[in-house]
């Protein structure tokens, strides 16, 4: 049986270890993304550095959180072959620790590291994402270049005809958007008029449309600072019909759930996303028992190679696997809960019966 000591050593070398490659891939995502952001919108009028790397650094947690189980399985694949350079495994199973004891540890981290990462470390990106949309809205919004980001439309119907609503951004689940456009349909269904803005924002019963220009058939462009526009769509309904299940906090998916299907509208991708959540930290020990089937034996001059691109092989597919099968589940093929737990099952598979295989034959 391992003891106090060890289990706490274990323990320590392997947080140790994970927090050096978090660390490490923060920081590396973070310059990427300001790379990239850099790149793309520095030609608009209001960006600047310091904006540039706020809005990267709002992007950093939800970076990290789909980066995490890659994160686990390279920790624990350094930690173990680290104990076994040093021995320090070797010492162990001769003093009659098995393989099942000494991973205790290192799965027991994987799940703290898992929970805190759902607690604390998802409402954290969710806000940050949201903020972050927020301020691309507000710079997008002084750029009349395309965005080439994914375009919200909405549709409404009042007593003058229908009006359809396009943006090249959005924020705050749909109710802000940068560069919209309101395209009126009348009831004959003819384009009445088109207004594109700048910026626009839902409030109860009426979008308020900034720095607009009003086109009518027949008539010259009217440059209007301010519209008022009537509608008749609530901004909870909006939220639930564009909101990114990303931008929502873990403890406020299941409201956000139940909402989308009181309005009649598909809540499988927030279902995928609290399922997918709460399967995190099983998810984890899974990493750490596949990091495990390729870094216990004892590493000799030239295998170390062999054994990382085995183990990231495996979590390549793992990856793979879990995309697709989210996106069944979100696009309702598959319930979200079997969707979320089937990557976890069959990596958790893979580890426990390798492990069996070599350890007790």
């Amino acid at each position: 049986m391992i003891g106090r000591t060890l289990f706490l050593y274990f323990c320590r070398r392997y947080a140790a270890t994970f927090i050096q490659f978090f660390v490490g891939v923060c920081i590396i995502a973070y310059l990427v993304d300001f790379t990239e952001l850099s790149r793309v919108k520095a030609s608009m009028a209001g960006y600047t550095m310091t904006r540039g790397l706020l809005i990267s650094a709002l992007h950093v947690p939800l970076i990290a959180q789909l980066a995490l189980p890659f994160v686990v399985l390279f920790a624990a694949i350094a930690t173990l072959m680290a104990l076994n350079r040093r021995y320090e495994l070797v010492i162990a199973r001769s003093a009659g620790v098995s393989a099942w004891q000494f991973l205790g540890p290192l799965c027991a981290v994987s799940v703290l590291i898992g929970v805190v990462v759902v607690l604390v470390l998802n409402p954290i990106g969710a806000h940050a994402l949201a903020w972050s949309q927020q301020l691309e809205v507000e710079l997008r919004g002084e750029d009349a270049g395309d965005s080439g980001d994914r375009v919200p439309w909405l549709r409404q119907r009042d007593a003058d005809g229908i009006t359809i609503i396009g943006a090249k951004t959005m924020a705050g689940g749909g109710t802000r958007l940068g560069r919209p456009v309101f395209v009126r349909v009348g009831p004959s269904g003819g384009v009445a008029e088109r207004i594109d803005a700048r910026l626009a924002r839902l409030e109860s019963g009426k979008w308020i449309v900034d720095d607009a220009i009003v086109r009518r058939p027949g008539k010259a462009p009217e440059q209007v600072e301010r519209i008022e526009i009537k509608s008749a769509l609530a901004p909870e309904f909006v939220e639930e019909r564009l909101a990114r299940p990303e931008t929502i906090p873990f403890f406020e998916l299941p409201a956000k759930m139940r909402a989308a299907w009181s309005f009649g509208l598909n809540g499988n991708g927030f279902g995928m996303q609290f399922h997918s959540l709460i399967a995190l930290p099983v998810l984890l020990v899974a990493m750490t028992l596949i990091a495990a089937t390729v870094s216990m034996r004892f590493a000799r001059l030239g295998q170390s190679v062999t054994m990382i691109l085995g183990g990231v092989l495996a979590g390549f597919l793992l990856y793979v696997m879990s995309v697709l099968v989210k996106a069944f589940g979100t696009a309702g093929i598959v319930p979200p809960f079997v969707a979320a737990w089937i990557p976890v099952v069959v990596a958790m598979f893979f580890g426990v019966t390798f492990l069996l295989y070599r350890e007790d034959g």
